[in-house]
């Protein structure tokens, strides 16, 4: 899991190949996270696996960060579930969920929620007689996360924080580029430029960018070109 965001190597192709209308299928191997500046840390927590002091680590940063990627790179590693919190709310609580490690993505999102909080609160007391391993992740880490319930607001104070940070511009050219790629695009160089000059530099914004350019792709029955860019830019500005 330690593929570089480095421009070079990224996919080259003609401007003039079409985009597929294919099923997104999004690449979530170890050997396909880029690793930056900005997210080293979480990289090192992950990889770090088995030797976790802490029963639960939180992985935190921006919508489309990679998050659910790091997460998915875990679980091949740890055979980690995901669990949700209709599963997690569940009655018999966390002891059904069994020993082995668990995933609750977007954890943040629960909190508010009685019975969800509740049944977090009790996995976490009961991790270590399960021998069990959980990652949550969420935007902000656990300390700012809107919790009503104050013991579970201590417990969560407590748990380690992985944070993912701002991208700078060479990962945002690669996650361009490995966006295009998870839609069967191959765009060309310079129109990856041309972009990444011109659009905000967040992962929600790299996202949201390539999946309006490849509609736009698409409906016109074109190539992913400067001008075609250009168009959507100057809608969405």
């Amino acid at each position: 899991m330690h593929r570089t965001a480095s421009p070079a190597g990224r996919p080259e192709a003609s401007g003039d190949q079409l985009p597929l209308p294919l099923p997104l299928r999004p690449s979530l191997g170890g050997d396909d996270f880029l690793v930056a500046p900005c997210n080293e840390a979480a990289v090192r927590w992950i990889d770090r696996w088995p030797d976790w002091q802490t029963p639960a680590l939180a992985v935190a940063g921006p919508a489309g960060s990679g998050k659910t990627h790091l997460a998915s790179v875990w679980a091949a590693a740890s055979g980690a579930r995901f669990i949700d919190g209709a599963e997690l709310a569940r009655p018999e609580g966390g002891l059904a969920l069994g020993p082995g490690p668990m995933i609750l993505d977007d954890a943040d999102r629960l909190m508010g929620r009685d019975g969800e909080e509740q049944a977090l609160f009790h996995l976490l007391n009961t991790l270590h007689g399960l021998k069990g391993r959980l990652l949550l992740t969420g935007t902000e880490p656990p300390a700012r996360w809107p919790v009503r319930l104050p013991d579970l607001r201590s417990r969560l104070g407590a748990i380690p924080v992985a944070e993912i940070g701002v991208p700078d511009d060479a990962l945002i050219a690669a996650l361009v580029v490995k966006l295009f790629a998870d839609r069967q695009l191959h765009v060309g160089v310079d129109a990856v430029r041309f972009l990444t000059r011109r659009m905000e530099r967040s992962f929600e914004a790299a996202s949201s960018l390539v999946e309006a350019i490849d509609r736009r792709a698409l409906s016109r029955g074109r190539a992913v070109t400067i001008p075609l860019i250009r168009e959507v830019l100057a809608e969405r500005s």
